[in-house]
């Protein structure tokens, strides 16, 4: 899908953007590392702990470089872009560490740039290796990249796309209003700039109920709609997609020409500057998702999640180069896709969750006809918000985490106050991941906001053998951390991840 997202002259753009790269690092060598996924899935607490941990020498057993003790130090630079926004490192780690908060999620595209120091494990590649490597880290939404698609689409293939999807079981409730809106609206008509604007905002309400916790659905563009920026009352983001169009051209000064006309404006000077801007200068990257969420709204939100990873996967540049080629045309060559919050399951489940993500990521890599490049998956927590423990419930030993829940989350009737530890015991992965992604079968979640507690698991020998057990997870408050005796805090705690970054930038440290 990739190829066809841009021009002849859009190439020629990309490769003059490309020399000068090139050219730049063959003095200063970089890698641009690309961090996306669906908002709340963790892009902000990923990006933060990756730099803490090589910042403050964490512990970090699987990154070899680190594990050898080749890293003489890593630090922060002045990132290359000067019109892109810096990512906010040192405001997040504050709300982190000191105020045990959550940082803000990303809202645009912002970049931060890592230097490390290190010594080559080979002693041929120390003569010539500066020994230094800067990563670029590149953070933006997810949102924003399941615009790419739309580059391929005509606006009356993006309509009739936005309502078959729209009439889907998991869906239909949401749209309802939005499509009896556009239902009582003549497409020939006279433009009307109240009729556009309603229109837009009902469809946009619509998209915004999809992304609750409820629903947690993850195909929903255009992104901009969900996360405007300063885009925000534009004509450009004042359309939505209008049901029954032909192919046929038009009327001119007609309602569904002013939406074309808008469409076209989007992909014009939204998506398409995106795509040549950002995507197409990637390295590598990594594909974070809440993996739990989808699994709590159950099969049709992992569908949904599903067709948004495909859709992801579709508009990069996968592939190896060679020494003449990568002068005019960068390729991604490593992908991973992280499942976090792994956290909020006992390790137990951890194999489960990483079966259920790769069962997602070789089925979306298959629909993407997506090859070329290095896929891997795994479930981490960027942050362990929790500890493991166990609790007795007569004869039986339950495997509980441990945690501070954040104020207002509530656990069987009981609401926290953000101060208060408990032991929880968040429910069983399934064993058959089939009936994850099983939109045909009953819908056997509880109902939402239900947790389970020790007190409250079923015996094993009581449960239905075909039964999906529910994941039921609360949001905890980050870690206090440790201090040595000097005072000195240490580094995030965290799930694997060591081995996330071995995987991504672990073989230019070798």
């Amino acid at each position: 899908m990739a190829s066809s997202l841009t021009t002849f002259t859009d190439e020629a753009k990309i490769a003059l953007d490309t020399l000068s790269g090139r050219a730049t690092g063959l003095f200063s060598p970089s890698l641009r590392l690309g961090v996306t996924g669906l908002s709340r899935a963790g892009k902000t607490v990923f990006i933060s702990a990756f730099v803490h941990n090589l910042i403050h020498g964490g512990r970090l057993p699987l990154f070899e470089a680190q594990k050898s003790g080749r890293i003489a130090r890593a630090f922060l630079e002045e990132q290359p872009d000067d019109a892109v926004p810096r990512f906010q490192y040192e405001d997040h780690i504050a709300a982190l560490v000191n105020d045990r908060l959550w940082p803000d999620s990303t809202r645009a595209i912002s970049e931060l740039r890592l230097t490390i120091e290190y010594e080559s494990a080979s002693g041929w590649s120390r003569m010539f290796s500066s020994g230094r490597l800067s990563v670029d880290i590149v953070d933006y939404p997810g949102e924003w990249l399941l615009d790419l698609p739309l580059l391929g689409k005509s606006y009356a293939d993006f309509s009739r796309e936005a309502f078959d999807m729209a009439v889907l079981p998991v869906r239909a409730g949401l749209s309802q209003e939005w499509r009896a809106l556009s239902a009582a609206i003549d497409a020939n008509a006279d433009a009307d700039e109240m009729t556009a604007r309603r229109l837009a905002e009902s469809f946009a309400a619509y998209l915004k109920a999809c992304k609750l916790d409820e629903r947690a659905l993850s195909t929903l563009p255009p992104g901009r709609f969900l996360m405007p920026g300063d885009l925000e009352g534009s004509p450009a983001l004042t359309f939505a997609p209008l049901p029954g169009l032909s192919e046929r051209r038009a009327r001119s000064g007609s309602l569904q020409a002013m939406m074309e006309r808008r469409y076209e404006a989007y992909r014009t000077h939204v998506v398409k500057p995106f795509f040549r801007e950002h995507i197409t200068r990637l390295d590598r990257q990594i594909v974070v998702i809440d993996a739990l969420q989808a699994l709590n709204a159950g099969p049709g939100a992992m569908a949904d999640l599903e067709r948004a990873v495909t859709e992801i996967l579709a508009c990069f540049r996968p592939g190896r180069g060679n020494f003449l080629t990568d002068f005019f045309s960068r390729r991604i060559d490593r992908i991973l896709v992280a499942a976090t919050k792994a956290d909020h399951l006992h390790h137990e489940s951890h194999d489960r969750l990483q079966a259920i993500v790769r069962r997602l990521a070789d089925r979306a890599v298959a629909r993407a006809n997506f090859t070329g490049a290095d896929v891997d998956v795994v479930a981490l927590a960027a942050v362990r918000a929790t500890r493991e423990g166990t609790v007795k419930q007569g004869r039986e030993t339950l495997p509980v985490i441990i945690g501070t829940p954040l104020k207002g989350e509530k656990i069987n009737g009981e609401t926290f106050d953000g101060r208060t530890e408990t032991a929880i015991f968040p429910g069983d992965l399934p064993e058959k991941i089939d009936a994850v992604f099983d939109v045909s079968g009953p819908d056997r979640r509880q109902n939402p906001g239900h947790r389970q507690s020790p007190g409250h698991r079923q015996s094993p020998d009581h449960r239905q053998a075909d039964e999906d057990p529910a994941i039921r997870f609360v949001r905890f408050r980050p870690p206090k951390l440790e201090r040595t005796a000097e005072g000195v805090t240490l580094s995030l705690p965290h799930i694997r991840l060591d081995r996330a970054l071995q995987f991504l930038i672990g073989d230019h440290l070798a």
